[in-house]
């Protein structure tokens, strides 16, 4: 639903990285080696931006002792994730992976009483490098969604060897691109989750979203126009496998419109 990636931060909690870009105004996965600029995303299938290109600081995610206090004001409807996505999503960024370039894709599905359900891995017309990605075509995705009756629940990005964040090996974490990219998913719908894929690292995927408050309020005010940057010292983002994201066993639906 995304050169170099932010270097990490030790400081207080939460930043995540994959590849789509700036946070407020996620713009669906346009090409943008240049600074991201804030606009407001489409109604449906908001922007995935490229990822990093520089080291930038890293800010630690939130611990478990925060998590449930920030969670604790605003309670979030369940998600129920196919655990399948995780392994069918590196199986198809493989070809990628092996040309040291990035791939997106894009977690459809539907609520479901009080929960939402992920039914579809979305993998958009996509252009990348080791560093960036972005979506092409992106009507497609609108097209696809409103025939379904499907919504954005989230988004997905894998992390080539050749990654700034292999180099410095730094593993599944947001970067400053990632997060802002994330935070226009997030202010549309507030269960939106970003997962982030390192294939060569351990662990391979970390499950992500911003907190709210402080992160989501202190992501859509950033008003820095450089594309990798740090943000301030405080709990940006959690993660989202530990909260309202729950892993099951449940089919899949995968389709690829490149």
């Amino acid at each position: 639903m995304y050169g170099p990636r932010d270097a990490p931060q030790q400081a207080s909690p939460y930043a995540t990285g994959s590849s789509p870009r700036p946070t407020v105004p996620p713009r669906p996965i346009q090409e943008m080696p240049q600074p991201y600029q804030q606009q407001p995303p489409p109604p449906s299938a908001p922007p995935i931006y490229p990822s990093a290109v520089g080291p930038a600081p890293r800010i630690a995610p939130a611990s478990s002792a925060e998590r449930r206090d920030l969670q604790a004001s605003r309670e979030l409807k369940t998600v129920n994730f196919p655990r399948a996505v995780l392994m069918r999503f590196l199986s198809i960024a493989s070809v990628n992976t092996a040309k040291n370039r990035e791939t997106c894709g894009l977690l459809l599905g539907k609520p479901k009483g009080s929960k939402f359900v992920v039914t579809t891995l979305l993998i958009p017309k996509q252009h990348s490098t080791s560093d960036t990605c972005t979506m092409d075509e992106e009507e497609l995705v609108l097209e696809f969604t409103e025939s379904r009756s499907l919504i954005t629940l989230g988004w997905a990005n894998s992390y080539p060897s050749d990654s700034v964040m292999y180099v410095l090996s730094l593993g599944c974490f947001m970067s400053s691109v990632d997060l802002h990219t994330h935070s226009g998913f997030q202010r549309m719908l507030p269960e939106s989750f970003a997962v982030v894929c390192a294939p060569q690292h351990t662990p391979t995927f970390g499950i992500f979203r911003l907190t709210d408050p402080p992160g989501l309020q202190t992501i859509l005010k950033c008003d820095q126009t450089n594309a990798f940057h740090p943000h301030p010292e405080m709990p940006i983002y959690t993660d989202a496998d530990k909260g309202h994201v729950q892993m099951k066993e449940m089919p899949l639906e995968i389709v690829d419109l490149r």
